[in-house]
């Protein structure tokens, strides 16, 4: 609750009624006096009886003759300066305080009944335990019939391969049945500090925690446990669907909870006919150090709660199939990434984060694919690595790339690059993906006339990839020999293949179609966020064997080749680089990072850049020839 100042009290009590009635400015006080000896928040009523009483004697009094008027109006106030919507005050005259028996007080006979008829089980399809819990039973009343209720109702689902646990109902109870519920659900070994509850009268605190012992066998903290609420859902039952969730040990569907209270008492002030019900205990979680109360348990999955058991179950469906996929993953990675030693590392961190609970979030393939990933990224550094969700089997990336026929080469051309000549004798050559060896033989003699003559001749060029996403790798050592001279070859650099354990030094070839660019000149490579896959590679060579300045943005950080697999027989599918690329001059592995540029510029600014270095460059070279 939000701290109150002594103001807002002020407002707060300034309304009574006039002097000739028979209610007077003493009961104001009274009410006072019991929210400051019974409020769970008592620091929040700093300065109040002071503030009332200043109120008082300044004659600052609104009129107000109507009783139940008042009433609303001091519970507006109340609640808004306390911004608390349990605190009420209301005039009833004709109010009888009815006590409920407690529970232990009930004949033995009356009690089983009770305890019983609030409890129901059962084992449904696929070995999932379903229990219903309508009424929180305290601690006395757990030690005292214990073993019977283990007898006929937990004992039955105690071995079921996952539980549906039904709170829905659940509208009364005790808190300090609470522990007795979790520890069902959690290892004796550690006990877990669940629930700290504060209470105002007796100026006390209490700390639940679990039970190192207790009647029947326990549940356990792997198996799936999914708790179901509505917006009935209240008190203890609320406090237990809290710390599971908090704990991560179940998953919550349905609908918000009440948001209700640990302990709530109508106090009568003084003699009057009026009442103030009051929030006399609070909770708060040593987990979150928040608390349920007032806000209520927002499920993890929100359907209305009639709908809630077949969501359930069809979410229990889903994790039933979680392990075989971690697995499979793992086995994907061993057998695929181009790391083996990181892979058999990752591998092994996605089966123990599952043992240890950590996938209990995952509700869905979409959130399991995010999971995955995540782990994936983080494990192995490798941004690249991702799990993705798809309904329909995706089109292989790595198919073989179709060769243009005579009528579509044209277009091609058109579509993919773009040339000018800028001032000062500068080419400027646009590309926006990477075509495959074969289609670049394919459309050869039309590109080198149509585009290549056209820049050849220049005196500097600047090649833009800020657009250029990636494509096939198998054409960087054909463009970059264009910028190197015939001999000696370059080693450009190695690539080692996870599919065949092999390792390939890529070099420059000895023949080209049409005329070299050479290695004596300028040349700028323009990059972006967007420049990735085979596009980094033929920039981070260029710059790798100094052939080139890079202008403008880091790239993104692609890779050579990624493999897509399916991820056992599931919609899940791996995107797995299955290539490692090692520098010609270190010998090191490139890193997954992208390429960093020489001169680091705004993307959009990139060619202006280019364009002034270029040109002083130019205008120098020419002025020392003079």
């Amino acid at each position: 609750m939000a701290h109150s100042t002594v103001p807002l009290l002020m407002m707060l009590f300034l309304c009574t009624l006039s002097s000739n009635s028979s209610f007077q400015p003493a009961l104001v006080l009274e009410m006072a006096k019991i929210l400051l000896e019974n409020y769970c928040f008592p620091e929040n009523l700093v300065g109040m009886q002071e503030a009332i009483q200043q109120a008082i004697n300044s004659g600052e009094i609104l009129q107000i003759s109507d009783r139940k008027t008042l009433a609303t109006v001091l519970t507006a106030g109340v609640q808004g300066a306390l911004n608390d919507p349990r605190l009420t005050i209301s005039y009833e005259p004709n109010f009888v305080p009815v006590m409920p028996p407690a529970l232990s007080s009930l004949p033995k006979e009356q009690l089983i009944r009770l305890v019983k008829n609030s409890v129901k089980s059962d084992i449904l399809e696929n070995n999932v335990g379903y229990l219903r819990i309508d009424r929180i039973i305290g601690e006395e009343t757990a030690v005292k019939f214990g073993s019977q209720l283990m007898e006929s109702i937990w004992d039955k689902i105690a071995h079921t391969s996952s539980l549906i646990f039904d709170l829905r109902y659940s509208t009364a109870g005790e808190l300090s049945g609470v522990p007795f519920i979790i520890s069902y659900f959690s290892d004796p070994e550690s006990l877990i500090h669940i629930d700290t509850v504060y209470d105002r009268p007796s100026n006390s605190t209490k700390e639940l925690w679990t039970i190192p012992s207790i009647v029947g066998e326990r549940y356990g903290k792997e198996k799936d446990v999914i708790i179901l609420t509505s917006r009935h859902t209240t008190g203890a039952a609320e406090a237990v669907a809290y710390a599971l969730k908090k704990l991560r040990r179940a998953i919550t569907v349905g609908e918000r909870s009440a948001g209700g209270s640990v302990k709530v008492q109508k106090i009568r002030i003084a003699q009057s006919k009026f009442y103030i019900t009051v929030p006399v205990a609070r909770s708060v979680s040593p987990i979150t150090g928040q608390s349920w109360e007032v806000t209520g348990v927002s499920p993890n999955v929100h359907v209305i709660a009639k709908e809630a058991v077949a969501k359930a179950k069809s979410l229990l469906a889903i994790r039933n199939s979680i392990p075989k996929v971690v697995q499979r993953a793992g086995d994907l990675l061993e057998d695929h990434y181009a790391i083996h030693e990181v892979a058999l590392k990752v591998s092994k961190v996605l089966v123990s984060k599952w043992a240890d609970g950590l996938y209990r979030s995952v509700v869905d393939f979409e959130s399991l694919a995010s999971q995955l990933t995540a782990d994936l990224q983080e494990t192995s550094g490798d941004h690249r690595l991702h799990v993705f969700h798809c309904d329909v089997e995706p089109e292989s990336l790595h198919e073989l790339p179709k060769i243009p026929t005579a009528e579509e080469v044209g277009y091609i051309i058109d579509a993919l690059f773009k040339i000018e000549l800028l001032p000062g004798n500068i080419g400027y050559l646009r590309f926006d993906m990477m075509a495959d060896i074969e289609v670049v033989k394919a459309i050869g003699p039309h590109l080198i006339k149509s585009v290549w003559s056209k820049i050849m001749n220049t005196d500097a060029l600047i090649i833009d990839m800020r657009y250029n996403t990636g494509g096939y790798s198998t054409a960087i050592p054909l463009l970059c020999s264009y910028f190197f001279d015939a001999e000696p070859l370059h080693h450009l650099y190695s690539v080692f293949d996870r599919t065949t354990n092999t390792m390939t030094e890529v070099m420059t070839i000895p023949q080209v179609r049409g005329q070299r660019y050479g290695s004596s000149k300028e040349l700028f490579i323009l990059t972006s966020h967007m420049t990735g896959s085979a596009a980094e590679v033929f920039t981070r060579t260029m710059k790798d064997l100094n052939r080139a300045t890079i202008v403008g943005e880091p790239t993104t950080g692609g890779s050579l080749s990624s493999r897509t697999h399916q991820i056992g027989d599931t919609v899940l599918y791996a995107s797995i680089p299955n290539q490692a690329v090692f520098s010609a001059i270190t010998g090191k592995m490139w890193s997954f990072s992208g390429v960093e540029p020489h001169i680091a510029v705004q993307a959009n600014e990139a060619l202006s850049v280019a364009q002034k270095i270029l040109e002083s460059r130019l205008l120098k070279r020419v002025q020392g020839k003079q």
